[in-house]
C-alpha cells in the first residue's frame, strides 16, 4: 500500500509541477479571446454560386489561404482564421478595432488586370449611344475630378497573377502610388505588350474600376509598372498590401462582424475574475465549515484542480474567453460536487459503525459510478458544442471538457492518496469529516 500511495504522489506531483511551468507566467502563456482582449469578429461567405461544384472546396481553400496571407500582411497577433460549413470563413484579429480597413483589406478581391484601351473616337461614341463593340467594356476614369468615359477592350493583356511584389512609393511630386513589380514571365509579357503598343494607354483596372490609363511612350523591359491616384498613404500601403497576398478566387460577402474595445474586454476580465473568486471562496468556505478536515482536503484538491486546468489550457494553447471563464466557475462547482458525493458516502458508512478503512474503500466505491456517470455525460456535451459550436461555444467546451478530466482526477487521485496516506500510514482511527 505504501508503494502505491508513493506512486501516486509522484504522479500527482509530477502533473501539477508540469501544469506550473506550463502556464507560468500567466500573462505570457493564455491566449486571450477577442472578448477578453478586445478586437474583431468577422463571418465571411465565398461566393461560390458561378462556380462548378466540383470545383468549389478548392475555391473556398484558396480564399482561406489569400485571407490568412493577407491577415499576416497586415501584422495581426494571434488571428484566428478557420473554416466554418462548406463556405463560410471565420476571422478573429485580436486587437484590430478599425473595421473598415480591416473588411477592405479581407474582403477585397483585389482582381488586377491591364487593358489596351481603344483609340478609335467612333467607337467611343458608338459604346456611349448604349452600342457597345463586340469585345469591348465601357468604364469611366476618375482623375482631378472630371469622370472620363474610356473604351477597353474586354480581354486583359495582362493580369496580377505574374505580381510578385507591390509596394507603396511616392512619385515626383511626393503623391503616394503603389509600385508593382513581374515575374521573369510577366516581365516578357510587360516587355512586348509595351513594344507593341507605344503611344496607346494602357488601362490598370482593379475589381472592374480603372485606377490609372498611362500612354506607353516606350518599351518597358524591366517588368515593373505603377499605380497611380488620388491615394492616402494609408491606402496606397493597404492596396499594395492585398496586391502582395494576392487576388481572392471569388468574391467575399460579409456576413456578420463583431467589434469588442479594449476597455470593455478589460471590464469583462475583471467581472469574471471577481465572479471565480467570490465563487471559490464561498466554496472553500462551505466545505471546511461542512466537512471540517475533509473539507479542508477537497479545498486543496480545488485549487489543485484549477492549476492543473490553466496547465492545459496553456499546453494545448487554448484561447480563453469569456464563456471559457463560465466554464471553470462551472468546473468548481462540479469538482466540490464530486467531493460531496464521496463525503456522504463515507459518512454512511461510518454511520453504520464501519472501520475507517472500509468506510473509505467503499465509499468512494460507491461514489465512483455516480461521479464517473454524471462527469462523462457532461463531457459528451461539452464534445458536442466543441464539434457544433463557433467562436466563444467552442472557448466554453474546451475549459468545461478540461475541468471535467481535472475535477475527476483531483476528486479521485488526490484526496484518495491524502485518505490512503491517513489511514495506512499514520494509521489514524478516524477522520474528521463532519
Amino acid at each position: 500500500m505504501e508503494k502505491s500511495i508513493l506512486y501516486r504522489v509522484i504522479l500527482i506531483v509530477l502533473i501539477v509541477g508540469l501544469a506550473l511551468w506550463s502556464f507560468y507566467p500567466p500573462e505570457k502563456k493564455i491566449r486571450r479571446g477577442l472578448d477578453l482582449k478586445g478586437g474583431m469578429h468577422i463571418v465571411l461567405r465565398v461566393e461560390v454560386e458561378k462556380v462548378p461544384k466540383e470545383d468549389r472546396k478548392n475555391v473556398v481553400d484558396l480564399a482561406l489561404k489569400i485571407i490568412r496571407n493577407r491577415v499576416d500582411e497586415f501584422g495581426v497577433s494571434e488571428p484566428v482564421i478557420q473554416r466554418q460549413g462548406e463556405d463560410q470563413i471565420i476571422v478573429q484579429l485580436p486587437g484590430v478595432v478599425d473595421t473598415e480597413r480591416a473588411l477592405k483589406i479581407i474582403g477585397q478581391t483585389a482582381q488586377l488586370e491591364f487593358k489596351l484601351v481603344e483609340s478609335d473616337p467612333d467607337l467611343l461614341h458608338q459604346a456611349l449611344e448604349g452600342k457597345v463593340p463586340e469585345g469591348y467594356e465601357l468604364k469611366y476614369l476618375e482623375e482631378n475630378g472630371k469622370r472620363t468615359p474610356i473604351l477597353l477592350r474586354k480581354k486583359a493583356v495582362l493580369t496580377g497573377k505574374y505580381l510578385v511584389n507591390a509596394y507603396m512609393d511616392f512619385g515626383r511630386f511626393g503623391q503616394p502610388e503603389v509600385r508593382l513589380k513581374f515575374n521573369r514571365k510577366g516581365a516578357r509579357l510587360f516587355s512586348r505588350i509595351t513594344g507593341e503598343n507605344v503611344g496607346k494607354l494602357l488601362a490598370i483596372v482593379l475589381d472592374g474600376k480603372v485606377q490609372s490609363a498611362p500612354r506607353i511612350k516606350e518599351k518597358i523591359p524591366s517588368g515593373e509598372a505603377v499605380i497611380t491616384g488620388r491615394f492616402t498613404i494609408k491606402e496606397a500601403s493597404d492596396l499594395a498590401l492585398v496586391l502582395r497576398a494576392g487576388a481572392l478566387p471569388a468574391p467575399i460577402k460579409v456576413l456578420s462582424t463583431l467589434t469588442v474595445g479594449p476597455t470593455l474586454g478589460e471590464d469583462a476580465i475583471r467581472k469574471g475574475l471577481r465572479a471565480a473568486v467570490v465563487g471559490g471562496i464561498l466554496v472553500v468556505i462551505f466545505m471546511a465549515v461542512y466537512y471540517s478536515f475533509a473539507g479542508i482536503i477537497a479545498d486543496i484538491a480545488l485549487l489543485l484542480n484549477l492549476i492543473m486546468l490553466m496547465g492545459a489550457l496553456a499546453g494545448l494553447n487554448a484561447t480563453l474567453t469569456l464563456p471559457g471563464i463560465a466554464g471553470i466557475i462551472l468546473t468548481i462547482g462540479m469538482s466540490v460536487d464530486a467531493n460531496v458525493l464521496i463525503f456522504e458516502r463515507i459518512r454512511e458508512e461510518l454511520a453504520k459503525k464501519k472501520t475507517i478503512r472500509v468506510a473509505l474503500d467503499t465509499g468512494y466505491k460507491r461514489a465512483f459510478l455516480t461521479i464517473a456517470d454524471a462527469n462523462i455525460t457532461t463531457l459528451i456535451a461539452a464534445l458536442m458544442l466543441f464539434y457544433f459550436g463557433t467562436g466563444p461555444v467552442k472557448g466554453f467546451a474546451v475549459t468545461l471538457s478540461l475541468g471535467i478530466i481535472c475535477s475527476m482526477f483531483t476528486a479521485i487521485v488526490f484526496t484518495k492518496v491524502v485518505f490512503d496516506y491517513l489511514v495506512y500510514v499514520r494509521k489514524a482511527r478516524t477522520i474528521p469529516i463532519e
